[in-house]
């Protein structure tokens, strides 16, 4: 069984010291033949860096090293000259230190090639080195890898990510008008926000973010995974002592999903090899960066949880890539934390309807959510869900409640807001925490949710109710029990054998109460 590369992004390293390698040459040989200019946005640790590295490989004429790939007689190999950056490897803590920085890597350029240009401005240097290139040794690959870090590592200082923002935009804007010297360019980044700005100059530019020819170029696809992971599959269904079905199942339903296309879904690669790796089930692309500014944002907005399901938005939405505008979804969508699972074409302009990829991503961003909406610690939420849970597979809603009055009473009473919608997000986030199904297409602008666990021997449907001031408990649980009924919530079981059970849950501020009935 050959090594799994994790966190090796360097293509001629996986190819001469015999790491796993997933051929994606078929989708960057159609790459190559698909424009001068192109652009690329995926999520972070999702194989940009090795697609760089790939391509700088292939335009090196390195023909040997993709022997037995599939592109290793689909083109013709040739040599080019080619301009490497990566800002990973840019210092960028200021805008001087940035520009240094670039200035630095034109040295580098100058010195390796031999080239002899002289140092005269920040631009012209740029625009010297490509014509200096391309006259002694042909037109210039340009490769850029993460051309958005210097911006989005600071968005919570926008400030300095605009003054990073205008750096780039001058130095890019040499790639216009060095154009005749050219002969492919190709950037990648995570976000698109800072495209518009930082290449308004280079309007020929071609964005195959959204392109569905390219929608499998990253990540894993079913059958790549079962086709180049069935050694380490074989291995897991050992070590986990169960069988292979019920394993991919699994594994899709935590790992899979991230689509760009709406049809075609792929699997995150670093929690794939980490899975492989480490032979257990765990949030291993969340837990490499966690979405501070994203939770900032949903809070400063007031946005409800469950407006992250099921959101519709215009194809203007992934062009909205202002610093000073910053558009939450947008961001979400580009960083990972939704993708696109439905396209609808009803009117001139289509509409992407966005969710959660999986399971890893939805179980996770809620928690932080949850912490950060409630000021529970992480490290308690998760065994708080898993007792929730267990208090309702043994029909103590006692101990249930008491649990939930004890989340309840860490938020600060400033956040008590008396606002049925931000307690029923409170309860949304609870019951996504504890595995429960949520149906999202009974939601009323008001944010009314139908909560269903459906457990081996029971089934609950739970309604919640906020009462104010002066309200009666007795009253609101019932009906919250009445609504379960009037809206047929048990609809879908009436042909299952498992008693359903009717949970109507009320608050009023800080008081929390409870009404159980069996449902006939």
């Amino acid at each position: 069984m050959k090594k799994l590369p994790i966190g090796i992004q360097t293509f001629a390293q996986i190819i001469k010291q015999d790491y796993l390698y997933v051929d994606k040459t078929r989708h960057i040989a159609e790459l190559i033949q698909g424009g001068k200019y192109l652009f690329l946005s995926r999520p972070r640790r999702f194989g940009k860096s090795l697609l760089v590295s790939t391509l700088y490989k292939i335009f090196s004429g390195n023909q040997a090293q993709f022997q037995g790939l599939f592109i290793y007689d689909k083109i013709e190999w040739q040599q080019y000259p080619i301009i490497h950056i990566d800002f990973a490897g840019i210092d960028f803590s200021t805008p001087f230190d940035l520009q240094k920085g670039l200035i630095q890597l034109m040295d580098g350029l100058n010195k390796r090639y031999q080239l002899e240009v002289e140092k005269l401005g920040f631009k012209a240097y740029f625009k010297n080195i490509i014509v200096a290139l391309s006259e002694k040794y042909g037109q210039v690959v340009v490769l850029v890898d993460e051309y958005d870090k210097p911006i989005v590592d600071y968005m919570d200082d926008l400030e300095k990510a605009a003054q990073n923002r205008d750096i780039l935009k001058q130095f890019f804007g040499v790639l216009k008008s060095a154009d005749a010297f050219l002969h492919f360019v190709f950037l990648t980044g995570v976000s698109k926000f800072a495209r518009v700005s930082i290449f308004s100059d280079l309007n020929n530019i071609r964005d195959i973010t959204l392109s569905p020819q390219f929608s499998t170029l990253l990540g894993y696809t079913q059958h790549e995974l079962e086709s180049y992971f069935d050694q380490p599959i074989q291995n897991l269904c050992f070590e986990l002592g169960i069988k292979k079905a019920p394993l991919l199942a699994k594994i899709k339903n935590w790992y899979d999903g991230y689509s760009w296309d709406a049809k075609n879904k792929v699997y995150n690669p670093f929690s794939i090899l980490n899975l492989f790796t480490e032979q257990r089930f765990l949030n291993y692309w969340f837990a490499s960066g966690t979405p501070t500014l994203l939770i900032q944002l949903m809070k400063k907005n007031a946005y409800e949880a469950t407006v992250l399901e099921n959101k519709k938005v215009s194809q203007i939405v992934f062009e909205s890539y202002d610093l000073d505008r910053i558009n939450l979804f947008s961001l979400l969508f580009q960083t990972g934390y939704l993708t696109i699972t439905q396209i609808e074409q009803k009117g001139r302009m289509p509409q992407y309807v966005l969710n959660y990829p999986n399971f890893e991503v939805k179980e996770a961003f809620i928690t932080y959510l949850f912490e950060s909406f409630t000021q529970n610690g992480l490290e308690a939420i998760q065994p708080a869900a898993e007792d929730l849970r267990t208090y309702l597979q043994t029909e103590n809603i006692e101990g249930f409640m008491t649990l939930i009055r004890a989340l309840f009473a860490k938020i600060p009473y400033v956040l008590h807001l008396e606002q049925e919608a931000y307690y029923h997000s409170l309860f949304y986030m609870i019951s996504v925490l504890m595995g429960v199904e949520i149906d999202l297409e009974v939601l009323t602008d008001k944010g009314r949710i139908d909560g269903v666990l459906a457990l081996e021997d029971k089934i609950y449907l739970i309604e919640f109710k906020y009462g104010k001031a002066g309200t009666k408990m007795a009253t609101l649980t019932k009906n919250a029990i009445q609504q379960i009924r009037d809206k047929n919530y048990g609809e879908r079981f009436l042909n299952d054998s498992r008693p359903r059970l009717l949970l109507g849950i009320g608050f009023i501020k800080k008081e929390i109460g409870y009404k159980l009935i069996t449902d006939n």
